[in-house]
């Protein structure tokens, strides 16, 4: 099979190896040991620091395109000269590969989801990697290649996998899910006692995205509430200078700790070992930082992004009212038929619901439902046996099997 792949995702040549991200370079080393052949177009200069690995086999044919840029406008004018030759690079390479895979969203990508509309024959995959909900804000080309790839005029013969199972897709649209642990790494989890002190977790970019600093505002006002509670925090970024300073300020020192970047294997551990793990962003893909603390029993408290609330047995329901009129603006019904998310609410944690999580949609009024919540040992152990059981079934064994059928 001659596997052709497009990214936005930098592919870099070191020393002799070719490398890239490492968590894609560990997803595409399962997609290249069913492919004989494999082409990968996709930007190959980038000289900032970037966590990489190496791809697993080394016969890869790398096409160097231009990452389509418009944040200034010198970027943008040579971006947009660079259009038309990329699109027939495109078109050349998509013509003589037998399967075609897409690797979205991105500015690049969005190039080749217009090129493969003209290759209807052609069998493609895409991975979405990003937010697919359809009421989520997100850029004018996100929304853009979302339609193309949704509308099975446009786009034929293709499976378009995407995080979480969303009501009222096409036929075009697989839910699917990415994972990190084999199913070799289903051990017993350790039995935690949610009456006593509490380990909580931040795992991810210290950045705005992530909200770090309201992770430490949510902890002090905790232990101000006379919840013992302490944070271990995972991850480097931006923010970090200003989050050490906050702790101080706050004199959490002996109850917030930062780590820095460390290896999957010594996050694992923390895992095992923390009753919750904190996830307040405000945009997500697949969060590894909600399905990883599962898998070993830590309760995720996370906000209701992308398809987080699938993942915590809290799906969107759609709002019962309904429109009268037809006539009536789009606004209008937009905001009448809007999904709604069931909030944080100690109530919703019963034994009989099935809920995995602790579901945030209003962060400044989380504090005093946390509080209820730590309350309620027996939740809270009901809780973590569930999420586990849950996340148990998403393994790279399960995730290699599904690749191994789309192609």
């Amino acid at each position: 099979m001659k596997f052709l792949v497009i990214s936005d995702t930098y592919h870099l040549y070191q020393s002799t190896n070719w490398v890239a991200y490492a968590p894609y370079v560990k997803e595409m080393n399962l997609w290249f040991q069913y492919t004989d052949q494999v082409t990968i177009m996709a930007p190959t200069h980038y000289h900032k620091p970037l966590l990489t690995a190496p791809f697993n086999r080394q016969d890869l044919r790398i096409k160097s395109l231009r990452r389509l840029e418009f944040h200034t406008t010198k970027n943008a004018v040579v971006s947009v000269f660079s259009i038309p030759y990329q699109f027939v690079l495109l078109c050349f390479a998509f013509a003589k590969a037998d399967h075609i895979h897409l690797r979205c969203p991105g500015n690049l990508a969005l190039l080749a989801c217009i090129v493969q509309v003209f290759f209807p024959s052609k069998t493609k995959t895409v991975k979405y990697a990003g937010n697919w909900d359809p009421e989520s804000d997100q850029p004018l080309a996100y929304r853009w290649q979302k339609n193309i790839l949704s509308n099975t005029s446009w786009s034929k013969n293709i499976k378009v996998l995407v995080y979480g199972n969303w009501p009222n897709q096409s036929q075009n649209i697989k839910p699917f899910f990415t994972a990190s642990y084999h199913d070799s790494d289903k051990i017993p989890i350790v039995e935690r006692d949610y009456s006593g002190s509490l380990t909580a977790l931040f795992v991810g970019t210290l950045s705005s995205n992530k909200r770090p600093l309201e992770v430490v505002q949510i902890i002090s006002e905790l232990r101000n509430a006379g919840i013992d509670i302490h944070l271990e925090m995972y991850g480097d970024g931006p923010l970090r200078e200003l989050i050490d300073k906050r702790i101080k300020e706050l004199q959490l020192s002996d109850h917030i700790r930062l780590h820095g970047n460390q290896p999957l294997e010594i996050v694992t551990q923390a895992y095992k070992k923390a009753h919750v793990a904190f996830l307040l962003s405000r945009s997500e893909g697949w969060p590894k930082a909600v399905a990883e603390p599962m898998f070993h029993g830590c309760i995720p408290i996370a906000t209701a992004v992308s398809c987080v609330p699938w993942m915590l047995g809290l799906e969107k329901s759609k709002s019962k009212s309904k429109s009268k009129s037809k006539s009536k603006s789009k606004s209008k019904t937009k905001t009448k038929t809007k999904s709604k998310t069931k909030s944080i609410n100690v109530d919703n944690c019963d034994n009989e619901n099935g809920v995995r999580g602790v579901l945030v949609n209003n962060v400044e009024d989380m504090v005093n439902e946390l509080i209820k919540l730590f309350h309620t040992p027996e939740k809270l152990e009901v809780m973590s046996k569930r999420s586990t059981s849950w996340s148990r079934e998403f393994t790279l064994d399960r995730f290699d099997q599904e690749i191994k059928k789309l192609l």
